[in-house]
């Protein structure tokens, strides 16, 4: 096997290895802005695997940069040869798809800005006695990405107050009025991103 053939698959392994990783993140946004919202959490399996496929990711690249850099070897040869490299075999282009590789794989850190911001909420004048707070917990989120689908499904639902959505926690804390909606309708809500309500209780505000 060439040298040239190595490095093309090391890169491209290292692609494939970088989009994986962050398809957990990756597919609430496009199932969000694709109007598919029940795909979102269609990858979450994944994020357990995200550390050893970021893990891979590096060794993939530093092999395919190890490859581009080093000494080549010089050959005697009579015949004639052409030196000229394709663009795709270039350092160039190696470095293109390294830095797409390190935009995949950060890319649960500036997720929340493909995000539309939540409706905003209008409170009106409610009788307190219709104010419940409850807390749902839920399966699947995994990154601040999930948490953006979530809230955004959540501010849709007439007469939420607040809430507060934690995928480290894996729940949403939610207050709202209850002669205009029911916990029942909030975790309907909250189940069509694709993420999974698999408790909700009624808590003191």
């Amino acid at each position: 096997m060439t040298t040239t053939t190595k490095n093309s698959k090391s890169f491209i392994a290292g692609l494939l290895t970088a989009t994986a990783a962050s398809l957990c993140c990756i597919t609430p946004v496009l199932a969000l802005l694709g109007g598919a919202s029940g795909l979102a959490s269609s990858f979450s399996w994944i994020e357990p695997f995200r550390p050893y496929l970021i893990g891979l990711t590096v060794l993939f690249f530093a092999f395919a940069w190890y490859q581009k850099l080093k000494p080549q070897i010089q050959v005697d040869c009579d015949c004639e040869a052409d030196n000229k490299k394709s663009f795709w075999q270039s350092k160039s282009f190696l470095g293109i798809v390294t830095v797409v590789s390190g935009l995949l794989i950060s890319f649960p850190y500036y997720a929340k800005a493909f995000y539309p911001k939540p409706q905003e909420i209008k409170v009106v004048v409610v009788d307190k006695t219709n104010i419940q707070q409850a807390v749902f917990k839920i399966k699947g989120m995994t990154c601040e990405s999930c948490t953006q689908h979530v809230n955004t499904e959540i501010s849709k639902v007439k007469g939420i107050i607040a809430f507060q959505t934690s995928y480290e926690n894996a729940n949403s804390t939610v207050k709202f009025d209850s002669s205009k909606t029911s916990i029942d309708s909030i975790a309907a809500a909250i189940s069509s991103t694709g993420y999974k309500v698999i408790s909700q209780t009624v808590t003191n505000n």
